[in-house]
């Protein structure tokens, strides 16, 4: 039986169709001024005809200063908002949700996305490696001053209130992989001494902070956090402190009135990695929890009946089969993706 093709309802979700939900992934198909275009619409259309109960938006640069990629859509004018409400309606008409997922890379980024302004974090340690976006090594950030913080939440709010006009049924926060937020949470990259920084309690502050405001403005049946105690960034990486880590976090979010998370999994083997977080997490969390990515169908849904995921996401499969709900429905084998499939938008 696929517990995944089941109802679910919840008071702050409240009801979708099946328990499956389009995870975000990253596409660079926006236009050269970061509008949504109409294979955009058509792509997310075509897994909301399909069947997805939620479906969560690539992510979305909340402030030119953000920015760390290249062709990915923008919400922070109106013009940009008027854009994704064509999708939004989209969607809608097929009785599918969707969350915009927003975005800041921080660190993980280069001058070159950033219309020449320098790159901010936690940190002026620049992240390893090379950006892929432009073939450079990532660039060096300067550390954002104490009082420069609140600006950031300005930038997350003002987009988060583009989201709405644009028709979206709320906003995923992006807090993790390493971007903006968790640069913030990691005692490997925050070497702050301020009140954003050293102990558990001053690295979540951010986290808190912003979210605190965006509950209080929108509601927490609009609020989705996507957080990854455990992720894959060129290796597997587990947030330091991670049991003190969930402990502390996830209880004072919980406090603040927050009641979705969405919690990313690397795609290493599940219950060795991301598993165990979110076993940690559901001893603290009774709420919804959304998470999964690389599962199989058969563990997404030994994992809802276990009472660990309320959600299960999808994205390079549901990215391969446009028809993965149908195909569920009518036991038919999934496509692999391939190479090709990341370069086109069907």
């Amino acid at each position: 039986m696929n517990t995944i093709l089941d109802n679910y309802h919840s008071p702050f979700l409240g009801q979708l169709k099946n328990r499956i939900v389009m995870s975000a992934m990253t596409r660079g198909f926006a236009s050269e001024k970061h509008l949504c275009t109409h294979d955009i619409l058509e792509y997310y259309e075509r897994r909301a005809k399909d069947g997805i109960g939620l479906i969560i938006t690539e992510g979305i640069i909340i402030h030119p200063s953000a920015d760390g990629y290249n062709r990915v859509p923008h919400l922070y004018t109106n013009e940009q908002a008027k854009e994704w409400k064509k999708v939004t309606d989209a969607v809608h008409n097929h009785n599918t949700k969707i969350f915009a997922q927003l975005w800041h890379c921080g660190r993980i980024s280069h001058s070159d996305f950033t219309n020449g302004e320098t790159i901010v974090s936690s940190t002026n340690k620049p992240a390893e490696g090379i950006n892929r976006q432009n073939n450079k090594p990532f660039g060096t950030p300067r550390a954002l001053k104490t009082d420069e913080i609140p600006m950031i939440y300005d930038m997350f709010m003002n987009s988060a209130d583009k989201a709405f006009d644009a028709g979206f049924d709320g906003v995923e926060i992006h807090m993790g992989h390493g971007y903006l937020i968790d640069q913030f949470l990691d005692s490997r990259i925050n070497d702050r001494n301020d009140k954003y920084g050293g102990s558990i309690e001053n690295r979540c502050r951010i986290a808190l902070e912003l979210t605190e405001q965006l509950l209080k403005k929108f509601g927490p049946n609009k609020i989705l956090l996507r957080l990854s105690p455990s992720r894959m960034m060129g290796g597997l990486y587990e947030w330091p402190e991670l049991d003190d880590m969930i402990n502390y976090l996830f209880s004072e979010l919980e406090k603040l009135g927050l009641r979705l998370i969405d919690i990313s999994c690397a795609n290493a083997d599940y219950h060795q990695t991301s598993g165990k977080s979110i076993r940690k997490i559901r001893k603290l969390w009774k709420h919804t929890i959304i998470g999964g990515a690389s599962l199989s169908v058969a563990s997404a849904n030994s994992e809802i009946r276990d009472g660990y995921l309320d959600l299960v996401t999808w994205g390079r499969a549901i990215l391969a089969n446009p028809d993965f709900v149908t195909k569920l429905k009518e036991l038919k084998p999934l496509q692999t993706m391939t190479d090709e499939m990341r370069t086109i938008l069907y």
